[in-house]
Protein backbone atom coordinates (compact mmCIF):
# COMPACT_ATOMS: atom_id res chain seq x y z
CA UNK A 1 0.00 0.00 0.00
CA UNK A 2 2.88 2.13 1.05
CA UNK A 3 4.23 1.82 -2.57
CA UNK A 4 1.31 2.31 -4.54
CA UNK A 5 0.81 5.76 -2.40
CA UNK A 6 4.43 6.67 -3.10
CA UNK A 7 3.79 5.98 -6.95
CA UNK A 8 0.62 7.94 -7.38
CA UNK A 9 2.41 10.90 -5.66
CA UNK A 10 5.27 10.62 -7.87
CA UNK A 11 2.90 10.49 -10.86
CA UNK A 12 0.97 13.63 -9.82
CA UNK A 13 4.18 15.39 -9.29
CA UNK A 14 5.12 14.57 -12.91
CA UNK A 15 2.00 15.80 -14.44
CA UNK A 16 1.84 18.93 -12.88
CA UNK A 17 5.12 19.62 -14.31
CA UNK A 18 4.38 18.83 -17.70
CA UNK A 19 2.07 21.77 -17.92
CA UNK A 20 1.93 24.02 -21.05
CA UNK A 21 1.62 27.40 -21.80
CA UNK A 22 0.04 28.97 -25.10
CA UNK A 23 -0.40 32.27 -26.10
CA UNK A 24 -3.67 33.61 -28.37
CA UNK A 25 -3.65 35.87 -30.50
CA UNK A 26 -6.99 38.11 -32.22
CA UNK A 27 -7.48 36.03 -35.42
CA UNK A 28 -6.70 32.02 -36.24
CA UNK A 29 -4.40 31.40 -38.53
CA UNK A 30 -6.92 30.85 -41.09
CA UNK A 31 -8.62 33.54 -40.98
CA UNK A 32 -5.45 35.78 -41.65
CA UNK A 33 -4.62 33.43 -44.93
CA UNK A 34 -8.47 34.11 -46.17
CA UNK A 35 -7.55 37.94 -45.81
CA UNK A 36 -4.19 37.25 -47.42
CA UNK A 37 -5.63 35.27 -50.28
CA UNK A 38 -8.30 37.76 -50.79
CA UNK A 39 -5.43 40.79 -50.81
CA UNK A 40 -3.79 38.73 -53.78
CA UNK A 41 -7.08 38.11 -55.50
CA UNK A 42 -7.85 42.12 -55.36
CA UNK A 43 -4.94 43.30 -57.25
CA UNK A 44 -4.19 40.90 -59.87
CA UNK A 45 -4.04 42.71 -63.08
CA UNK A 46 -3.39 46.42 -61.36
CA UNK A 47 -2.47 48.92 -63.84
CA UNK A 48 -1.76 52.77 -63.58
CA UNK A 49 -2.01 54.83 -66.80
CA UNK A 50 1.62 55.65 -66.64
CA UNK A 51 5.07 55.62 -69.05
CA UNK A 52 6.38 52.20 -67.91
CA UNK A 53 9.74 52.69 -64.82
CA UNK A 54 7.77 55.95 -64.01
CA UNK A 55 8.14 55.78 -59.92
CA UNK A 56 5.20 55.76 -57.99
CA UNK A 57 4.91 56.97 -54.46
CA UNK A 58 1.59 54.31 -52.78
CA UNK A 59 0.12 56.55 -49.85
CA UNK A 60 -1.33 53.77 -47.53
CA UNK A 61 -2.37 57.45 -44.88
CA UNK A 62 -5.94 56.32 -45.30
CA UNK A 63 -5.73 52.76 -45.47
CA UNK A 64 -7.09 51.08 -42.33
CA UNK A 65 -8.24 47.48 -41.35
CA UNK A 66 -7.30 44.12 -40.02
CA UNK A 67 -4.40 43.08 -42.00
CA UNK A 68 -4.01 45.91 -44.35
CA UNK A 69 -0.26 46.00 -43.70
CA UNK A 70 -0.12 42.57 -45.97
CA UNK A 71 -2.58 44.27 -48.52
CA UNK A 72 -0.42 47.39 -48.97
CA UNK A 73 2.74 45.18 -49.81
CA UNK A 74 0.08 43.33 -52.49
CA UNK A 75 -0.78 46.34 -54.46
CA UNK A 76 3.23 47.27 -54.04
CA UNK A 77 3.75 43.84 -55.26
CA UNK A 78 1.27 44.29 -58.15
CA UNK A 79 2.46 47.53 -59.16
CA UNK A 80 6.39 46.20 -59.57
CA UNK A 81 5.12 43.55 -61.33
CA UNK A 82 3.50 45.98 -63.99
CA UNK A 83 6.58 47.32 -64.21
CA UNK A 84 6.60 50.76 -62.14
CA UNK A 85 9.24 51.79 -59.64
CA UNK A 86 8.45 52.10 -56.37
CA UNK A 87 9.31 55.34 -55.02
CA UNK A 88 10.28 55.90 -51.31
CA UNK A 89 8.76 59.54 -50.75
CA UNK A 90 6.69 61.85 -52.56
CA UNK A 91 9.12 63.75 -53.59
CA UNK A 92 11.38 60.87 -55.75
CA UNK A 93 7.83 60.12 -57.17
CA UNK A 94 6.35 60.86 -60.63
CA UNK A 95 2.86 60.07 -59.67
CA UNK A 96 1.35 59.34 -55.87
CA UNK A 97 -1.35 56.84 -55.70
CA UNK A 98 -3.75 56.87 -52.77
CA UNK A 99 -5.25 53.89 -51.83
CA UNK A 100 -7.95 52.94 -49.57
CA UNK A 101 -9.71 49.76 -48.49
CA UNK A 102 -13.79 49.43 -49.23
CA UNK A 103 -13.92 45.93 -47.24
CA UNK A 104 -11.11 43.77 -45.75
CA UNK A 105 -12.61 41.34 -43.32
CA UNK A 106 -14.71 38.40 -43.34
CA UNK A 107 -17.96 36.50 -43.97
CA UNK A 108 -19.34 33.13 -42.70
CA UNK A 109 -22.67 31.81 -43.71
CA UNK A 110 -23.98 28.55 -42.39
CA UNK A 111 -27.25 26.64 -44.56
CA UNK A 112 -28.12 23.68 -42.13
CA UNK A 113 -30.64 20.99 -43.95
CA UNK A 114 -32.72 20.25 -40.95
CA UNK A 115 -33.44 21.78 -37.10
CA UNK A 116 -30.83 24.71 -36.27
CA UNK A 117 -30.07 25.19 -32.80
CA UNK A 118 -32.23 27.44 -31.35
CA UNK A 119 -33.34 29.16 -28.15
CA UNK A 120 -37.25 29.13 -27.00
CA UNK A 121 -38.88 31.83 -24.62
CA UNK A 122 -40.70 29.44 -21.94
CA UNK A 123 -42.43 31.72 -19.96
CA UNK A 124 -43.13 35.33 -19.64
CA UNK A 125 -39.84 36.48 -18.12
CA UNK A 126 -38.08 35.24 -20.96
CA UNK A 127 -36.42 32.13 -19.64
CA UNK A 128 -34.98 30.69 -22.15
CA UNK A 129 -34.35 26.69 -23.35
CA UNK A 130 -31.52 25.84 -25.89
CA UNK A 131 -32.42 23.42 -28.21
CA UNK A 132 -29.49 21.10 -30.25
CA UNK A 133 -29.05 21.36 -33.53
CA UNK A 134 -30.89 18.03 -35.41
CA UNK A 135 -29.69 17.94 -39.17
CA UNK A 136 -29.02 15.78 -41.68
CA UNK A 137 -26.28 17.82 -43.46
CA UNK A 138 -24.99 21.33 -43.00
CA UNK A 139 -22.23 23.08 -44.93
CA UNK A 140 -20.43 26.28 -43.93
CA UNK A 141 -18.72 28.94 -45.57
CA UNK A 142 -15.93 31.36 -44.46
CA UNK A 143 -15.15 33.77 -46.77
CA UNK A 144 -12.20 36.86 -46.79
CA UNK A 145 -13.14 40.04 -48.56
CA UNK A 146 -11.33 42.57 -49.77
CA UNK A 147 -11.88 45.92 -51.91
CA UNK A 148 -9.50 48.46 -52.89
CA UNK A 149 -9.28 51.52 -54.55
CA UNK A 150 -7.62 54.89 -55.40
CA UNK A 151 -6.78 57.64 -57.13
CA UNK A 152 -3.55 58.96 -58.61
CA UNK A 153 -2.45 62.60 -59.26
CA UNK A 154 0.99 64.28 -60.26
CA UNK A 155 3.93 63.97 -57.56
CA UNK A 156 5.14 67.40 -58.30
CA UNK A 157 1.84 69.79 -58.95
CA UNK A 158 -1.26 67.69 -57.23
CA UNK A 159 -3.13 67.83 -60.61
CA UNK A 160 -5.45 64.79 -61.13
CA UNK A 161 -4.53 61.42 -63.26
CA UNK A 162 -7.46 59.69 -62.88
CA UNK A 163 -9.10 56.70 -60.30
CA UNK A 164 -8.52 52.98 -59.80
CA UNK A 165 -11.94 51.54 -59.83
CA UNK A 166 -12.93 49.68 -56.90
CA UNK A 167 -10.60 45.99 -57.03
CA UNK A 168 -12.64 43.18 -55.42
CA UNK A 169 -10.62 39.62 -54.59
CA UNK A 170 -12.67 36.99 -52.15
CA UNK A 171 -11.08 33.60 -51.46
CA UNK A 172 -13.09 30.51 -49.72
CA UNK A 173 -13.08 27.96 -47.74
CA UNK A 174 -16.12 25.04 -47.45
CA UNK A 175 -16.33 22.51 -44.75
CA UNK A 176 -19.19 19.96 -44.60
CA UNK A 177 -21.40 17.82 -41.83
CA UNK A 178 -23.62 14.71 -42.11
CA UNK A 179 -25.47 13.99 -38.99
CA UNK A 180 -23.75 16.57 -36.80
CA UNK A 181 -20.54 13.88 -36.62
CA UNK A 182 -19.27 13.08 -39.97
CA UNK A 183 -16.75 15.87 -41.48
CA UNK A 184 -15.08 16.63 -44.91
CA UNK A 185 -13.86 19.37 -46.92
CA UNK A 186 -12.08 21.94 -47.28
CA UNK A 187 -10.97 22.68 -43.48
CA UNK A 188 -8.14 25.35 -43.95
CA UNK A 189 -7.20 28.32 -46.61
CA UNK A 190 -4.78 26.53 -49.43
CA UNK A 191 -1.63 28.35 -50.36
CA UNK A 192 -0.83 29.68 -53.93
CA UNK A 193 0.28 27.09 -56.38
CA UNK A 194 4.25 26.91 -57.45
CA UNK A 195 6.01 24.93 -58.92
CA UNK A 196 8.22 22.01 -56.36
CA UNK A 197 11.92 23.67 -55.32
CA UNK A 198 10.86 27.05 -57.21
CA UNK A 199 9.89 30.20 -55.00
CA UNK A 200 11.28 32.79 -57.07
CA UNK A 201 9.02 34.94 -59.71
CA UNK A 202 11.11 37.56 -62.06
CA UNK A 203 9.23 40.91 -63.01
Amino acid sequence: MRTALTLTAAAVTLAACASTTESNIGRTATEQLLLARASDHAVEGLSLPLPAASAVFVDDAYFQGEGSRYAVSAIRAALSDAGFRMARTKDEADAVFEIRAGALSLEQMRRVFGLPDMRIPINESLNVVSLPELSAYSYRDRVGVAEFSGFLYEAKTGAPLGAVLPMIGAYRIRSHKAFMVVSWGQQQAVPGQRDPGSSWKEF
